[in-house]
């Protein structure tokens, strides 16, 4: 089996939206050398299932199903799912830090300034990185982070034109 599809790394995602079964996650667990455990699969599951979700919120779900997991084990489960390259840390400028699943793509996101809602958008040119510092000073870079701000439809005052959208 192989681990793409729910790694969720390509464009299709949008479109797909699979959910991970129990033994999809556990596999993906494997397939990176980590050790299968209730926690971790729990923790993998709640992000599979709210893209975005800050630790709060996460701890929240997988305590649905592990109630007396502690905070520090869910802290410690998504460090060492973001270090085996599972998921995604993101940390939107004076936000919370949110975990997603959809990982190894070139996608960037879109921050409500009002609610806090964050989507992913996908990259306009596609290929990391997608921007071109003006003098990248000796680093080689290979990814551009790309945050877009501005008030969800819920909470802007007047109607979007359509080819904002």
């Amino acid at each position: 089996m192989s681990l793409a599809p729910l790694l969720i790394n390509s464009r299709k995602w949008a479109r797909l939206r699979r959910v991970p079964t129990t033994a999809d996650l556990e596999h993906l667990l494997r397939g990176v050398s980590l050790r299968v455990t209730r926690p971790r699969v729990a923790v993998l599951s709640a992000v599979h299932d709210h893209p975005h979700a800050d630790t709060e919120s996460i701890i929240g779900a997988v305590r649905k199903d592990l109630p007396k997991v502690s905070h520090q084990a869910v802290y410690d489960v998504l460090r060492a799912l973001t270090a085996a390259g599972l998921l995604r840390r993101i940390q939107p400028m004076g936000s919370l830090a949110r975990y997603e699943a959809r990982i190894g793509d070139n996608h960037h996101h879109l921050a409500c300034r009002s609610c806090g809602v964050i989507v992913d958008v996908d990259c306009a040119v596609g290929a990391a990185p997608c921007l071109t510092a003006s003098d990248a000073h000796g680093f080689t870079i290979d990814e551009a982070e790309v945050i877009y701000w501005g008030l969800c439809p819920a909470c802007s005052p007047e109607p979007v034109p359509e080819k904002t959208r």
